[in-house]
């Protein structure tokens, strides 16, 4: 089926196309049963209608489905209408981090802000076993009072999953697969190794390297050298230009350490990080505090005086 404004998938009456991307569209819709402004996402008309496709489809509702949380966009329905795949989920108004991007990079309290909501919908995301694999400044959406949500769980994988996979060892999310987006994959992601929440951890360095430079950390002229840049190449310093604290600089590049053991353990542990860097005091600092206190002879001279 076609889909184009007008066009009614089920009970959702398609209003107009508000974004696209490589796998699908999304469209302003409206829900007739109640009676509601919906956001409903369709495969995009180039690619074929496979079954790897549809269950992308189906895997990103049932997983957006498993959280609910504030920082993660609210699936509603899952379905298909004439060979249609469509999933619906709350409608944003507002822009990408990506859109936001474009500027060049943010102030350091706003990186944080949004990087602390990052991080706690991957603390609730990791709580039940969902690994993003995909997270990138296209899929943090900024809403309407710099509420951060995370989109596009289509590259997720859960516990459950995980079982599928080892019960049918042909299925395309199986390791060895090169899936994500390149500039933000994590190193065991690049190689094909099993993935965990680790590598959303690297991802969001990555991401918050990129709010504070206003470019991403690894980056070369062709997706192979970017790819080898994540491998081999140290992230570039970001103090020097940009006034980033050395504390909030030191929990990036823990982030971005290559071997995963030597990360972050969990999202929770960097949201206890990223806490400690933003209260940390913030400007210059006197370079020598002993000028502003007497000396031992003054004190002394001082008493003497006094006797």
């Amino acid at each position: 089926m076609n889909v184009t404004t007008g066009s009614q998938l089920g009970p959702y009456q398609v209003e107009d196309l508000i974004g696209k991307g490589g796998m699908g569209e999304v469209y302003r819709a409206h829900d007739t049963r109640l009676d509601r402004d919906v956001a409903l996402k369709v495969l995009a008309p180039s690619l074929p209608a496979t079954e790897e496709h549809y269950a992308r489809f189906a895997r990103e509702a049932r997983t957006g489905a498993l959280i609910n949380h504030p920082n993660i966009v609210t699936v509603y329905d899952v379905g298909s209408h004439d060979g249609t795949p469509f999933v619906v989920s709350e409608l944003l108004q507002g822009e990408t981090l990506r859109a936001r991007l474009k500027d060049g990079a943010l102030k350091i309290d706003l990186a944080l802000h949004f990087a602390r909501q990052v991080t706690d919908g991957l603390v609730a995301a990791h709580q039940l076993g969902v690994v993003h694999r995909d997270l990138k400044p296209e899929n943090i959406f900024i809403a309407q009072g710099e509420r951060v949500k995370i989109l596009d769980f289509g590259l997720a994988k859960c516990r459950q999953q995980a079982i599928e996979l080892l019960q049918n060892p042909s299925a395309s999310t199986r390791p060895g697969t090169l899936m994500g987006t390149v500039g933000y994959m994590s190193p065991e992601q690049i190689r094909g190794k099993e993935l965990d929440e680790r590598s959303d951890l690297f991802s969001l360095g990555v991401i918050l390297y990129e709010m504070l430079s206003g470019n991403p950390p690894f980056h070369g002229d062709s997706a192979i050298e970017t790819l080898g840049a994540i491998l081999k190449d140290e992230a570039p310093g970001l103090r020097p230009g940009h006034d980033v604290p050395p504390e909030l600089e030191r929990v990036i590049r823990h982030c971005l350490e290559k071997d995963r053991e030597a990360r972050f353990q969990s999202a929770r542990d960097l949201l206890f990080n990223l806490d400690l860097a933003a209260s940390a005091p913030r400007g210059a600092r006197p370079r020598r505090r002993a000028e502003f206190r007497p000396s031992m002879s003054a004190i002394l001279a001082s008493l003497l005086r006094l006797i």
